[in-house]
């Protein structure tokens, strides 16, 4: 049997999934239970705002968020627009000693990814600005996309705690991928993406793809081996991918990761599904057949592949693929579902 068969063979059982996270040894615990930490940013509404001023929206509407934040009634501890290079981690870092609850962060997918590395585990919020391209965390929380509505999400919403995906040592907040992923991350121009928007990375594909080889994976979790060959492999934790729904039922909170390929290995295949996903998204349910679900994968390559981790190249298989459940608070919308 195929990987693809198998996966349509085997059910999730909802019975058997962890409901609290397990504690990380590199971070302290959370104390305040969800609605004290909500509470508490209440109480005292103060923030610390990190903006990555490289990110697409960023630069331009650093100032606006200020000024909304200020609007809604929030203190300002400290506010970063980051403009330079490699010096987001540490901006990031510096935010989390501030002492504020609220740790608002603005950006694209790299730089949210970046902020849940360093608040995951921890007694603190994370707030979102969507200012990237595609805006996946963001899609997958259900926040708006429009600044003015995403403050108003911060002020008027509830702390929830969602799952985050561990790729090696690193967490992700939605999406590793390997294959052809890992060229457009490597090649997509960001002027291009502040123009065109999402559209600029299936219009890189279709570039590299022409000089693109397939690569077997094989994924193996408890007792159970998967192989494929393809030019593409995802693995999910998030709803969202290129700003379409992976599947009509996927959740970042639903304690598992969905791993899928695009097309298979024919380019013209791959060309058909990256279209088809960029127009329309999947329109399944992650019970069909073109989807694995688990918690827990060993991922090998042959040959050997480079990792796209949220949008930026980081390590390479073999690799070990996990979930870290209800790892890391986040203000999201009243009608979010957090389970």
């Amino acid at each position: 049997m195929t990987m693809w068969e198998l996966m349509h063979d085997r059910a999730v059982d909802p019975a058997v999934r962890p409901m609290t996270a397990s504690p990380d040894p590199g971070q302290p615990p959370a104390v305040r239970t969800k609605s004290e930490l909500c509470a508490d940013i209440r109480d005292r509404p103060t923030v610390t705002l990190v903006v990555n001023a490289r990110s697409r929206r960023g630069r331009r509407l650093y100032a606006r968020a200020c000024r909304l934040l200020r609007a809604e009634g929030f203190q300002m501890v400290q506010a970063m627009a980051v403009t330079v290079p490699g010096r987001l981690g540490d901006a990031l870092s510096a935010a989390v000693t501030t002492g504020a609850d609220l740790v608002v962060v603005g950006g694209g997918d790299g730089t949210l990814s970046e902020a849940a590395n360093h608040l995951a585990y921890r007694d603190r919020c994370l707030g979102v600005l969507p200012l990237g391209t595609t805006n996946n965390f963001a899609r997958s929380l259900g926040i708006p996309l429009g600044l003015d509505a995403a403050v108003r999400t911060l002020a008027h919403g509830k702390v929830a705690d969602v799952d985050l995906g561990r790729c090696g040592q690193r967490l992700f907040t939605n999406l590793t991928s390997l294959g052809v992923s890992v060229e457009v991350a490597k090649r997509v121009k960001p002027a291009l993406k502040r123009v065109l928007g999402r559209t600029a990375y299936p219009l890189t594909a279709l570039r590299v793809l022409p000089g693109h080889a397939p690569f077997r994976a094989c994924l193996t979790t408890g007792d159970d081996r998967y192989e494929v060959r393809t030019h593409q492999l995802n693995i999910a934790n998030g709803r969202f991918h290129a700003g379409r729904e992976i599947a009509g039922d996927a959740s970042i909170d639903d304690r598992l990761l969905v791993v899928y390929r695009l097309g298979t290995h024919s380019r013209m295949r791959l060309v058909t599904a990256t279209l088809r996903h960029a127009l329309t998204g999947h329109r399944r349910q992650i019970a069909d057949r073109p989807f694995l679900t688990g918690r827990d994968f060993w991922l090998e390559a042959d040959p050997p592949q480079l990792l796209d981790v949220d949008g930026e190249v980081r390590g390479s298989t073999p690799i070990q693929l996990s979930l870290a459940a209800e790892a890391l608070r986040v203000m999201v919308p009243l009608d979010f579902v957090d389970i």
